[in-house]
């Protein structure tokens, strides 16, 4: 699993969102984005994560920073997801995990004595041009936002 770094192209992609709608990085160029990898919705960790970028939702947006989830769920849970805690940001649908390969956040995990392979909860903040301006690997759900915001100047 080779990590990105800073200054690093973002690697692209094309993914469906919890509607069903083809989202891809070259549809944030020139906006500042937030990319967080989670493991499964709908889950305590996962859950307290999405929850905590909905609530910050307007302070992203005044610093200009567009939101995406990614997971390996298919389309119908992320759009479960997104209707029971009213999330209103996209939930992409990586459920082969190349994009979270190609973003080294698709590796092995210890839990409850057992090696299983699964996402590494990862968040990657990316400039206007599609370039890596922080990135996060191994990310506390409750991290995700103050780290954001303190990287944008705001926290």
């Amino acid at each position: 699993m080779s990590r990105l770094a800073v200054g690093e192209a973002a690697p692209d992609f094309q993914l469906q969102d919890q509607r069903g709608n083809k989202v891809r990085l070259a549809d944030f160029k020139g906006h500042k984005l937030l990319i967080y990898f989670y493991p499964k919705a709908d889950t305590p960790g996962c859950t307290r994560q999405a929850c905590s970028i909905r609530d910050a939702r307007q302070d992203l947006a005044d610093l200009g920073l567009a939101v995406l989830g990614i997971s390996p769920d298919p389309v119908g849970r992320q759009e479960k997801f997104d209707a029971k805690y009213a999330l209103a940001f996209p939930l992409l649908s990586d459920t082969d995990h190349r994009v979270a390969q190609a973003y080294g956040v698709w590796g092995e995990k210890t839990g409850y004595g057992k090696k299983t392979m699964g996402i590494i909860r990862s968040s990657f903040l990316i400039d206007e041009e599609g370039k890596i301006i922080r990135a996060w690997y191994g990310v506390k759900p409750e991290d995700t936002v103050p780290q954001a915001l303190k990287a944008l100047g705001r926290g």
